[in-house]
């Protein structure tokens, strides 16, 4: 099993471009050395006998990519951390992690007071003099194995406090060079990064993936959705990665005629919806593959050609939906002529990888969190789905996104997918809400990029044939923006802390028994 160690020393003698950003460009080569002086430093600041955990609090600028490199070569451990957390919350990060000092920049350190560490701003003088210091450092002499821990990588929180999962040298390296094989990228590569990188996305599916082939890896401060044709055409980008809903916000900008003269030959990602995959390989002129996957990395769904409408795709061997119950696997999905699912209730359960932890290498220090992963030897994603007879499999929500409505149980996002097919809108949401009797009413948040009306949202939920009656919302709030974490996953719980009271935007609300929205 490969280390990202073993795989930065391939890159020691290499005067290939091996990092861009902005204005400035590093080789390969120039990479490791700088990596090599963090590394030092690092063994410097981190207290003998304590965990080596740093935290890194920056945007997607060099100093991360170098400390992510310094960290790898010495058997240190890069803490991921969250620019969106704050106050005692993101103290609570830190100290669950066993960080021991968190590098920053001065735009973030207010943002640490309440963190009981010591913090480093690079752009303060005692950075600089430090590097200075160890400018002349070699390889670190440490031995790094498969296993041992390289980050600490946050889960987004949409559900509850976010964990810390362990992310080895392994977890990166092996699908680093999978990727590169599976994508045929090569030293002529650019690979544009513009997820964050505290996220296990940008590492794996972006950062790592380069690193193996030798690609040129083009770091973006920030996402940015007008940033982003520009960068690659600057860059010469050719793979880009991406997670939850960038897609969306590039397609949501003006289409221009020369969209597709641009060096993209290929986009990898997760979660974003069929309309989006197909109308942004054809807008930009490249091809894009979409699979599901977490940052825990235990279950995998991949999406295959010829795959029906809104499946995930066909699920590696292992992976099957099984009922958190009874720990069975459910029925196949039944569907009547109209493509409504027709029994749902008995057909969702979980995706749950049932061959054991996968690459799952556990939540740090957490063995509770990891109890509930594992239950009965097997990793339980947290996520619904359901299975066709052809084996493919359909993404039903989270385990929170159950409604029970009228006495039936109903999934998320099976609606969130028909309410996409209206070409006005974007974005949409489904959450519970409570009924003012016993159960949940179905509510849905939107955003609208043309014109909608509430008598043409009954229309078109009308027309739509595989739409149960429950499944109608009750409520509508039309939003400008719905709010998500730092790697664009809503926020539902906030939403459904609202309710159909409070919260912004414009509220739509249909009589118990009505159709019509007013």
């Amino acid at each position: 099993m490969p280390t990202v160690r073993e795989q930065l020393l391939a890159r020691a003698a290499d005067e290939s471009p091996g990092l861009l950003f902005e204005d400035h460009a590093w080789t390969w080569a120039e990479v490791v050395r700088e990596s090599c002086v963090r590394s030092a430093v690092l063994a410097r600041l981190l207290p003998q006998g304590a965990p080596p955990h740093v935290g890194v609090l920056l945007e997607n600028v060099p100093e991360f990519a170098f400390l992510l490199g310094g960290a790898a070569l010495g058997g240190h451990a890069v803490v991921g951390l969250n620019p969106t957390r704050r106050g005692a919350a993101l103290a609570a990060d830190v100290a669950r992690a066993d960080v021991q000092v968190v590098v920053t920049d001065a735009a973030h350190a207010e943002l640490l007071a309440d963190a009981d560490v010591p913090v480093l701003p690079v752009d303060s003088p005692d950075w600089p003099e430090l590097l200075a210091e160890r400018a002349d450092a070699g390889v670190p002499d440490v031995e790094v194995g498969p296993g041992d821990l390289m980050m600490l990588i946050f889960t987004s929180g949409t559900s509850g406090e976010p964990k810390a999962v362990n992310v080895t040298q392994a977890k990166v390296a092996y699908p680093g060079q999978f990727l590169s094989e599976r994508f045929g990228l090569t030293g002529a590569d650019t690979a544009y990064v513009s997820m964050p990188m505290f996220h296990s996305n940008a590492i794996m599916a972006g950062w790592g993936p380069a690193l193996a082939a030798g690609a040129t890896v083009a770091l973006a401060r920030r996402f940015s959705a007008s940033g982003f044709l520009p960068d690659v055409r600057r860059y010469g980008a050719t793979y880009a990665n991406y997670v939850g809903k960038p897609l969306t916000y590039i397609m949501a900008t003006p289409e221009r005629p020369d969209d597709a003269d641009n060096p993209l030959r290929l986009v990898f990602g997760n979660e974003a919806n069929d309309r989006d995959i197909e109308g942004f390989a054809r807008r930009f002129g490249c091809v894009v593959v979409d699979s599901y996957s977490s940052t825990e990395n235990a279950v995998v769904v991949q999406r295959v050609p010829g795959m029906p409408p809104g499946s995930l795709g066909r699920p590696v061997e292992g992976v099957q939906v099984l009922d958190p119950v009874t720990m069975a696997e459910t029925p196949d999905a039944v569907f009547d002529e109209t493509g409504a699912l027709l029994n749902a209730e008995e057909a969702t359960g979980e995706l749950v990888n049932t061959l054991g932890a996968g690459a799952f290498a556990g939540y740090y220090e957490d063995p509770e969190a990891e109890a509930e992963r594992m239950r009965g030897g097997m990793y339980w994603s947290g996520d619904l789905a359901y299975r066709d007879a052809d084996g493919f499999v359909y993404f039903a929500g989270r385990t929170a996104d159950w409604l029970r409505v009228d006495g039936e149980n109903l999934t998320a996002a099976p609606v969130e997918r028909i309410l996409l097919r209206h070409p006005s809108v974007s974005e949409a949401a489904v959450y519970a809400v409570p009924d003012e009797s016993v159960g949940d009413q179905v509510m849905a948040a939107l955003v609208v990029t043309g014109h909608l009306s509430p008598s043409l949202l009954e229309e078109f939920l009308a027309a739509q044939p595989d739409l149960s009656p429950k499944a109608w919302p009750r409520y509508v709030r039309v939003v400008g923006t719905l709010p998500r974490t730092a790697t664009n996953k809503v926020l539902k719980r906030a939403l459904a802390a609202e309710g159909p009271v409070a919260g912004e935007g414009v509220l739509w609300t249909r009589e118990p028994r009505g159709t019509a929205y007013s």
